[in-house]
């Protein structure tokens, strides 16, 4: 199902009917009264907001669709699947523009440069930068350990204005990574709450809230936290180790 809410009076007052299966994924088109969810059934529809229909049905993938972002320009929707793709989409026909095949497990986040024309999708295989509005292939994001960097499957990702890129993965490791490098200068572990197993130190969904200097998550052990950048940090405490090797370029 997929509904809408009156903020108001906390009511739903709009149903947008027509998918199959578990709904995965929901994005706000930022200038046009639509928006699009996607889910298991392998497809990502688009709704106009205010008569509930159904402009598009946004088929080709074979897999469960893991996320959608919209955007202003061309490509204004883009979507990741399980079926380890990510295409772009051609919102005005409802037609597949590009299909990037470079990711050879499924892609489970993606997030959206707030200013760059730029995007990211994380896989567990690699963690890939691209870049708008043909979808050209720009840079592996690697990190010290293994690929990912932590090695855990990437459920969450998130991006701020200041080229600081999160990923969150369903082991609780927490990657903090440079948008213009692609190396992970940081890694945590998420900390469960008391009471709750190691098992339940998982990230699911991640956001930079408006001034980008506090991180969002929601995680397995039933937490919303919150994070704030370290002021005690200098570069004597943290040291830049970045040793950029030919994985990065990689396709």
């Amino acid at each position: 199902m997929v509904k809408c809410w009156d903020l108001e009076t906390n009511k739903v007052i709009r149903h947008y009917h027509g998918h199959l299966s578990g709904v995965y994924a929901l994005a706000i088109h930022p200038t046009l009264d639509v928006l699009v969810t996607s889910g298991r059934d392998a497809t990502a529809r688009v709704w106009d907001m205010r008569t509930k229909q159904a402009v598009h049905t946004l088929s080709g993938h074979t897999g469960t669709v893991s996320a959608v972002k919209c955007q202003e320009a061309d490509p204004q929707v883009i979507t990741t699947s399980m079926d380890s793709t990510v295409r772009l989409w051609d919102l005005a026909a409802g037609k597949t523009m590009t299909r990037l095949t470079h990711h050879k497990k499924s892609v489970r986040a993606m997030a959206l440069h707030p200013t760059e024309f730029t995007f990211a999708t994380a896989s567990p295989d690699n963690i890939k930068q691209w870049k708008c509005p043909e979808g050209q292939f720009m840079r592996n994001f690697e990190g010290p350990e293994g690929v990912t960097g932590g090695g855990g499957i990437v459920n969450a990702m998130a991006v701020n204005a200041d080229n600081v890129m999160f990923t969150g993965a369903d082991n609780g490791a927490m990657g903090f990574w440079d948008w213009k490098s692609g190396h992970q200068f940081q890694r945590l572990d998420s900390l469960v709450q008391p009471g709750s197993l190691d098992s339940e130190a998982g990230i699911f969904c991640a956001e930079f809230d408006k001034t980008g200097l506090r991180l969002i998550t929601g995680e397995a052990d039933k937490t919303i936290k919150i994070w704030k950048e370290d002021d005690q940090a200098t570069p004597e405490t943290h040291p830049l180790d970045w040793k950029p090797s030919l994985m990065r370029k990689r396709y």
